[in-house]
């Protein structure tokens, strides 16, 4: 059977393939989503999101949901077997994109929130218990068949298929992508816990970097918390993954039947590793399709649901056809680069961790104590170095080109809350002089077509703002305009600055360069620049 088309089909619904489906769906495309499980996995992988995603997540209408589902974290905590600090990074409450900068959370209850949404938007199909089984890229569009869970083919065609399927993607291993495996690779006990009586941990999170048993403490949301053990040389899988065990390695932190609830003990294996290809003609790989990343950063979600900010506008533009299939070319190499450099700081920080022999920890505990390594967490995000970024007249992008937009609140026509709220969210023109009076008809016609939020800042308590200003209430906008040098900066749907302008000319210049790399044809000015200001 051969259902309707679909713009995207997405298979697998984990928050990677929740949160594209929502970013498409609340820019009206047809998404179906093939999920292989019957039901919502009921245990949690992920434990945390940082501000960035927290950001996204917000935006798609479950931030009042974190209250419930979230805890924030204080600090991140690095300790040796004595209880000295090797490495601290303190946590604010309120970071760049204006939200903790670290916020740990039970994921079935973040899936939970993402799917209510998806149920209250028309548009998403989510099709449970059917498991793909064929891809067929027709050049135009790709057959997608798969089998429930009596037997029974299905089958449908869309547009475009983005695997999110995992780190075992059947979407992957159809494409014959080359997966990129580093090596670095350890078998962990994972436990599960509830205390009968709340505690209180601060900091919230903590690596026991200890050669007799290196070991993970950190918060899994509210009155949830998750321990994890390294294997030990010479010790099997068979004799850590046992409820006997996992009691007995809880001991220490006062953790017991008594106490305690264990929901879960099980021994994984995390990899760094990363795919060669992000798009196979109309196929794409997103999440753990893509990429996988030890846990020591708590970046493998995160990174998920930065593949799908950066992948669903592009989607969105090419279906609409204000923008080429060439425009799909810059989704992997711009989240690859993120994500190896992702990779590589996790693993870094695992061989700070996955140390057994007590010279070698000794050594390190010197080296690291004698740094002294502490700090803040959470800046604004990683810029990008390549793709649809403005380069001028060069080959290189621009100064400011690629940094990540943070975001603070601002008061527009009397509502004061944060940008993405007052202001809206997709391409955003930001000014600290009237943007549209800078641009001519049919530039500015091409940036509103797009949906492009037009946005003029003046500073709090400025005389004669005009009245459709927007006021930096945080003074986050003007100081990063003043930062780059310029007077405008274009910023992308995914936070990302496109290109700054210093006149008015310079910002028609950009505004062209713009619509050319999206349709891959050169502009031709419907009309003589305006006159440099």
């Amino acid at each position: 059977m051969r259902t309707s088309q679909a713009d995207v089909l997405i298979v697998g619904y984990g928050p990677v393939g929740q949160v594209l489906s929502l970013l498409l769906a609340e820019r009206g495309r047809r998404v179906t989503v093939v999920e292989r499980w019957e039901a919502p996995y009921t245990l949690p992988r992920a434990t945390s999101f940082d501000g960035e995603t927290a950001r996204t997540l917000a935006a798609l209408g479950v931030g009042d949901a974190f209250a419930e589902i979230g805890l924030p974290a204080d600090a991140y905590d690095w300790r040796n077997a004595d209880g000295a600090t090797l490495l601290r990074v303190e946590l604010a409450r309120r970071g760049a994109h204006g939200w903790p900068e670290t916020t740990t959370m039970h994921q079935p209850a973040l899936e939970e929130a993402l799917s209510a949404r998806a149920r209250r938007l028309p548009g998403i199909e989510v099709v449970r218990g059917c498991t793909v089984t064929e891809l067929s890229d027709d050049g135009d569009r790709v057959t997608v068949t798969a089998a429930d869970t009596a037997g029974r083919e299905r089958r449908w065609t869309a547009s475009w298929v983005v695997g999110c399927d995992g780190a075992n993607s059947f979407v992957r291993r159809r494409l014959g992508v080359r997966w990129h495996d580093l090596g670095f690779s350890y078998d962990w006990l994972l436990c599960d816990v509830t205390l009968d009586v709340p505690r209180e941990f601060s900091p919230l999170n903590v690596q026991f970097c200890d050669p007799a048993r290196p070991t993970t403490a950190v918060g899994s949301g509210p009155g949830r918390r998750r321990w994890e053990f390294m294997r030990l040389p010479g010790e099997s899988v068979a004799e850590l993954n046992r409820e006997e065990t996992a009691w007995q390695l809880l001991a220490p932190f006062d953790v017991s039947p008594a106490n305690a609830t264990l929901h879960r003990h099980g021994v994984y294996r995390f990899q760094a590793a990363w795919a060669e290809e992000w798009r196979r003609g109309r196929v794409l790989l997103a999440g753990d399709a893509a990429h996988l990343m030890p846990p020591f950063t708590g970046q493998g979600m995160c990174a998920g649901v930065r593949d799908a900010l950066n992948l669903a506008w592009k989607l969105d533009l090419v279906l609409s056809g204000d923008a080429g299939e060439a425009l799909l070319d810059t989704y992997g190499p711009e989240r690859a680069g993120h994500v190896r450099e992702a990779v590589g700081t996790a693993v870094r920080l695992g061989k700070v961790l996955c140390v057994t022999d007590p010279a070698a920890a000794a050594a390190r505990d010197a080296a690291l104590l004698a740094g002294a390594d502490t700090g803040r967490g959470g800046g604004a995000g990683t810029p990008l170095r390549t793709g649809l970024l403005y380069t001028g007249a060069g080959a290189r992008p621009v100064p400011s080109a690629g940094e990540v937009v943070p975001q603070g609140r601002v008061r527009l026509a009397g509502v004061t809350g944060y940008f993405d709220e007052v202001a809206g969210t997709g391409p955003v023109l930001l000014g600290s002089a009237a943007p549209a009076a800078a641009l001519d008809g049919p530039r500015l016609a091409f940036l509103t077509g797009l949906g492009t939020r037009i946005v003029h800042l003046v500073a709090d308590g400025a005389p004669d703002a005009a009245p459709d200003a927007a006021v930096d209430v945080d003074g986050v906008y003007l100081p990063l305009l003043r930062a780059a040098r310029a007077r405008y900066l274009l910023v992308r749907p995914d936070h990302h600055v496109y290109g700054p302008a210093r006149t008015a000319r310079e910002l028609a210049a950009l505004v062209d360069a713009f619509r050319s790399a999206l349709t891959g044809r050169p502009v031709t000015a419907g009309r003589a620049d305006p006159a440099a200001v």
